[in-house]
């Protein structure tokens, strides 16, 4: 089996620092990364190289050892952890950090006890979803809305840590504050070993001598959160609002979550919208169509005139400029379109009846047909 030259992968000598693998490593991740290089079938496996060569000279134990024993020699004594097989997926959406991801991959960061790598992060808190419905107007002209989530938050007597206070709180003598056992075994074969959440903290790195009496050591507590809602003029039925930072609490003292709010818009009894456009049926008389007129018509902002022509036959769309729903950016409005129904009456007095009769006649008493004929 070939052994594979991680140093050569990366481009950077065996003096290398971990600052000049990080560099190394973000300049290929972003050089070869499937989402960035479509036109290229062999872009993924050169990514998924790239992060292997990464993960082994970034860790100063497996750095050692693959120094000493080769990649084969890795892979046999098990420091490699199967890296070769991990899923990228998480890594192949549109939007990345290559400092982030050399960060999650390869353990970045400092413990709260100043040792680097190793010690599994707390989690952040998880998002929420609230699906609020809305009028009309409220998605036209924007509102404020008032609404309860129940969610998990921050104990405010331990401040999320979980314990009753900071001196009741030890780093973790079983993995000495890195959340994780490793076990090295010598076989025929070479070293093997095994990296394990340890038992002990769970995976913390510390250990809570006494639990925050109010959270019962969780550092979080269920509560009902009362917020206001600012809803921009121009959203659209299925907008998604995000309210950082309101979803529910880390895991002892973690970042939160995001609130994201799906607004719904509701049917109206009168307008119909189409983009930033809104449609409205207005009923006139057949002698305002014939003789021409002015008629009042509903806008979001209240009625308006709306001036007919002399002629204007039934279905007839009128616009109405900037009566519409303004844009989302802010970037004008749109207009409001008037569809006219000419209403027939279905009953007439017998001062009507000859007054149209005489009309047919003085028109000749010529009547088209349905070709127009």
């Amino acid at each position: 089996m070939v052994d594979k030259d991680y140093y050569k992968i990366l481009g950077v000598d065996k003096n290398a620092t971990r600052e000049d693998i990080k560099k190394a490593y973000k300049t290929l991740a972003k050089k070869y990364h499937p989402d960035l290089n479509k036109s290229d079938p062999q872009a993924s496996d050169k990514f998924k190289e790239v992060n292997e060569a990464a993960s082994i000279l970034a860790d100063d134990k497996k750095r050692k050892q693959y120094d000493q024993y080769g990649s084969e020699g890795i892979k046999m004594g098990g420091a490699q952890g199967g890296f070769s097989n991990a899923d990228y997926s998480e890594f192949m959406g549109g939007s990345f950090d290559f400092g982030d991801i050399f960060d999650r991959v390869f353990g970045g960061g400092f413990s709260e006890f100043g040792n680097g790598g190793g010690q599994r992060r707390n989690r952040r808190g998880s998002d929420l979803r609230f699906d609020m419905e809305i009028e009309l107007e409220d998605a036209a002209f924007g509102a404020k809305k008032t609404i309860i989530i129940p969610r998990l938050e921050r104990c405010t007597k331990c401040d999320g840590t979980g314990a009753a206070s900071s001196s009741e709180m030890k780093r973790c003598g079983d993995c000495n504050g890195q959340g994780t056992i490793r076990e090295t075994r010598r076989t025929p074969f070479g070293l093997f070993q095994t990296t394990s959440v340890c038992g002990t903290c769970h995976g913390s790195g510390t250990i809570i001598k006494e639990p925050c009496p109010l959270c019962d050591g969780e550092g979080r507590k269920e509560k009902s959160r009362k917020l206001e809602v600012n809803i921009p003029a121009g959203v659209e039925h299925g907008t998604r609002l995000r309210i950082t930072g309101e979803g529910e609490a880390g895991e002892r003292g973690a970042v939160p979550g995001d609130l994201y709010i799906v607004l719904h818009v509701k049917e109206h009894a009168v307008f119909r919208r189409e983009g930033n456009d809104i449609l409205v049926d207005a009923k006139i008389s057949f002698v305002t169509a014939a003789l021409g007129g002015s008629v009042e018509v509903p806008t979001l902002s209240g009625n308006a005139t709306l001036k007919v022509p002399a002629g204007t036959q039934s279905h007839t769309v009128f616009r109405m400029r900037g009566k519409g729903i303004p844009n989302v950016e802010g970037f004008g409005k749109g207009d409001e379109h008037v569809r006219v129904i000419v209403e027939v009456p279905d009953k007439l007095s017998k001062k009507q009846k000859e007054l149209l009769a005489d009309f047919d006649k003085e028109s000749g008493g010529k009547r088209k047909s349905f070709f127009g004929l």
